[in-house]
């Protein structure tokens, strides 16, 4: 029997997910058609490649779930260009007219909301990386429609509010520490972190790691956020670090799989530049 814990917790996430997708569709929904064509802080991206690199993903994991077979085709696509299939899927949905574009993100969002939920709980569906449940899937694809949306956000000079469902990519952000190490060739600290969040709207403190860790990170849960999905500098933020290994951690922490991209640059603040 499923663990009711673990049942609640993925309750939530999917709810999250579909949550954090309204969100963005409100600000993409009713855009007139010359403003998809405006540049994102991701170089060479517009609010169109934004949409369809989610609309890329999101139909990725949908096949995951429900169609190994296809899927597969897809990982075996990628793997004849794995320096560019990310941007050639992004430049393909972003040619199609805004409205088609949009619909078919919709519809594909609202197939995987579904699917997430039927999904067996302890079953673990393959992807890109290591195997996934459902539930890390949709905790995934809800950081990834968050940082992209913040993107989209930037783009069109619209400031969002925080909400608790950032606990998500916080999460993910400091269970990523090890990878950010080791995508760029490096040793991980053997020892853990403490990491605590002042979360958005005064909702408290989200803890990570022994209360007593001598290595540790403090800041608002947006700031951390940001951080982590690439989306601000470290010195554009309100983070702090205690113990030379936290400081370093800080420097190259992210919570997405592949490369680490560029980043923002110090000094653009929350409006502008980004890796992807």
């Amino acid at each position: 029997m499923p663990d009711p814990s673990a049942v609640d917790d993925a309750v939530a996430v999917f709810t999250d997910l579909r949550e954090e997708g309204r969100e963005l569709d409100a600000l993409v929904g009713q855009l007139p058609v010359p403003d998809w064509a405006r540049p994102t802080p991701a170089p060479g991206w517009t609010v169109a490649h934004q949409i369809a690199h989610l609309h890329w993903t999101d139909r990725a994991s949908l096949l995951s779930l429900t169609d190994a077979t296809a899927f597969g085709g897809m990982v075996e696509e990628a793997l004849k260009s794995p320096d560019s299939f990310v941007d050639d899927g992004a430049r393909e949905g972003a040619a199609l007219p805004p409205p088609e574009l949009l619909t078919r993100w919709r519809d594909t969002r609202d197939a995987l909301a579904q699917a997430l939920a039927a999904a067996p709980p302890d079953t673990r569906f393959p992807w890109y990386g290591p195997p996934m449940k459902a539930a890390s899937m949709a905790s995934a694809r809800l950081m990834e429609t968050w940082a992209h949306g913040q993107d989209v956000a930037d783009a069109l000079g619209v400031r969002r509010p925080p909400t608790v469902r950032l606990r998500h990519v916080a999460r993910i952000g400091v269970r990523a520490r090890d990878y950010a190490y080791a995508v760029r060739g490096l040793p991980a600290p053997e020892s853990e972190f403490r990491v605590e969040l002042a979360a958005p709207g005064g909702a408290g403190v989200w803890a990570y790691g022994p209360p007593g860790a001598p290595q540790r990170i403090t800041g608002p849960a947006l700031d951390f956020c940001l951080l982590v999905t690439r989306r601000a500098h470290r010195t554009d933020l309100d983070l702090t670090a205690t113990g030379p290994d936290a400081d370093r951690w800080l420097d190259i922490a992210q919570a997405f799989a592949g490369p680490p991209g560029a980043g923002r640059e110090p000094g653009a603040g929350r409006e502008a530049g980004a890796g992807r």
